[in-house]
């Protein structure tokens, strides 16, 4: 009998070992949060919450994502680009099969409760909703960014997906407010011993944008206009909600077990802010100020612009408090490493991943490796590929029967992408041309597979 208690004493004190080891994980995703829309890069708004969590992380200076919104979303649910699944805009369809092994499913199968609030856009029926690709939980839109009040998305056949588990509800208040309060009570059930993983794909700053009043008061008096007013006071709002969800774990006692990163699915948009295309919401006119300076372009394109984000990640004790990590690193990195942290048992081939883990790299071990990090814009019509410092531009369409140029840059020595190098260094063209052609192909492989 003393025997028995004994194992049994081992087994239990093992799992809730493996349990303590296995850090929380919340990943929170702006929506069209430009470069330098955020204080720590310049931006002309308050953000004293994300200056909070630089100061206590570190800062990813070279994080990429996909030019627009739900690319991005598919290589953060996979670990793999994209363009594997023939996904390079934003789409209403179902994105991936349903037996793709999510970063939700990985993380749920090694012991997380796993919660989704916010914006999913990976397939806007309820019937292809987050609770069937690994999250217990999921509230929030099942399509793309809604209007602030009545949660409607565009006109359309998927005007009305605001949802719990799936479940389409009508609710009062401002979406940014409703997705934290959501993630905040979430946190807060979590009183067990599994770790979880929450992930909060906001909505903001995505137009149409019309923000409570309280919030526009507090924009400074130098930023005039209606439209850029409301704007600064959206990313004030959402930097408040991140402040909630760092309270939130702090008041659970759990700052020192988790980890959150935080970044935006792409680069900031100056897309027109009007409420003709989502029903009944009175927003005001104008083009959204969407600042990415100084890099080149904007949301939708490949450049610098409009797909290297402002990235943060935290993890008290593990990361170096207000250190920069200025290697490459791309979205779809993130399944790998949460799925090294979580102990979960993956078989990396075969799961055919694109990403890496970083998190040696990340906590200062070792150095990633020169690997090509590739990008397909929107309908492949402009394609791009980093290695070390170089950075591939190429546009495989043509204008007049007359192809596009291509574009070489150096982006350590030139960020805002302004000197093409592609006459001058033909040799690097042709070598970063040879990669660039390798993962294009594994597009075309891997989408004839799907299908």
């Amino acid at each position: 009998m003393r025997n028995l208690l004994l194992c049994l004493f081992l087994v239990l004190g093992s799992a809730f070992a493996r349990a303590a080891d296995k850090p929380n994980i919340i990943f929170i995703i702006a929506d069209d949060l430009g470069w330098a829309d955020v204080e720590f890069h310049g931006g002309p708004v308050p953000t004293p919450n994300l200056n909070r969590l630089l100061k206590e992380g570190v800062e990813l200076t070279q994080h990429y994502v996909a030019p627009v919104c739900s690319p991005t979303r598919a290589a953060f649910m996979t670990g793999r680009y994209w363009s594997r699944y023939g996904i390079t805009t934003p789409t209403n369809e179902l994105a991936l099969p349903f037996d793709t092994v999510t970063t939700a499913k990985a993380l749920n199968d090694a012991g997380y409760n796993t919660c989704l609030t916010g914006k999913w856009h990976l397939g806007s029926k309820p019937e292809w909703g987050p609770n069937h690709f690994g999250f217990d939980h999921s509230y929030g839109s099942l399509a793309g960014g809604v209007a602030p009040y009545n949660h409607h998305y565009k006109k359309g056949p998927y005007t009305t997906t605001w949802h719990r588990n799936e479940e389409l509800l009508t609710e009062e208040g401002h979406v940014t407010d409703l997705i934290t309060d959501e993630a905040v009570e979430w946190i807060g059930s979590q009183n067990g011993d599994s770790p979880f993983f929450l992930y909060m794909p906001f909505t903001a700053v995505h137009l149409p944008i019309r923000e409570p009043e309280e919030w526009v008061a507090r924009v400074p008096d130098s930023i005039e206009g209606e439209v850029p007013r409301q704007y600064a006071a959206c990313t004030m709002h959402l930097d408040d909600s991140v402040g909630q969800v760092l309270d939130a774990v702090e008041k659970a006692g759990k700052t020192e077990n988790t980890l959150i990163i935080f970044t935006s699915d792409n680069g900031g948009s100056t897309a027109e802010n009007n409420d003709t295309k989502y029903p009944d919401d009175q927003c005001p006119n104008g083009a959204l100020p969407g600042n990415n300076q100084p890099l080149r372009g904007k949301k939708g394109d490949i450049y610098e612009g409009g797909t290297r984000v402002p990235t943060i990640a935290r993890w008290p004790g593990k990361l170096r408090a207000g250190a920069k990590f200025d290697q490459p690193v791309h979205i779809s990195d993130w399944m790998p490493t949460f799925c090294s942290l979580a102990g979960s048992n993956m078989d990396e081939k075969a799961v055919n991943w694109d990403g890496t883990n970083i998190w040696p790299a990340l906590i200062g071990d070792e150095k990633l490796a020169d690997r090509p990090l590739y990008s397909a814009g929107p309908r492949f019509r402009a394609l791009a590929l980093r290695k070390g410092d170089w950075k591939l531009v190429v546009f495989p369409n043509t204008k007049d029967g007359v192809p596009d140029k291509t574009e070489l840059f150096n982006i350590a020595d030139d960020p805002s992408e302004s000197n093409d190098l592609s006459k001058e260094m033909p040799d690097k063209v042709k070598e970063l041309l040879q990669d660039l052609e390798k993962e294009s192909k594994a597009d075309m492989d891997s989408v004839a597979k799907a299908q």
